[in-house]
């Protein structure tokens, strides 16, 4: 089972980032965390690396939904969104939702997980477009 849905973007980095919150957006999601994992290995560890950006999106209502049909589901929200730089290119991946249902063994989460992956295909395919 493929864990992620993701697009090659021929764009810079930086804007690319500014494209997937815009997207993401106007689906429905906001971004709540915001992870540069770039500048947290140069900082910590004194490491480099390419541009490597981790956003936690979130749709209230749809994680609302699932945390009604199981409050254990929290660990796995907000949808994580990597916006990562790979030679002139930039790759978005995006966690697909099905894998909530997997991991919890509950069916019930399903028509949830299929709002947030279509929500997620759309934003990534209107990045490719």
């Amino acid at each position: 089972m493929s864990y992620a849905i993701s697009v090659r973007l021929h764009r810079p980095y930086g804007e690319a980032v500014e494209q997937v919150r815009a997207v993401l957006k106007v689906q429905g999601f906001g971004v709540l965390t915001e992870i540069d994992v770039r500048a947290t290995l140069r900082e910590k560890l004194g490491e480099t690396m390419d541009d490597y950006l981790i956003l936690g999106a979130c749709d209230p209502r749809l994680a609302h939904r699932a945390l009604g049909v199981d409050q254990r589901i929290g660990p796995l929200l907000p949808c994580n969104v990597v916006v990562r730089a790979d030679g002139d290119d930039t790759v978005v991946e995006a966690l697909d939702p099905q894998v909530m249902v997997s991991v919890s063994d509950r069916p019930d989460l399903e028509p949830v997980a299929d709002e947030v992956a279509e929500r997620l295909a759309t934003a990534l395919r209107r990045l490719d477009a």
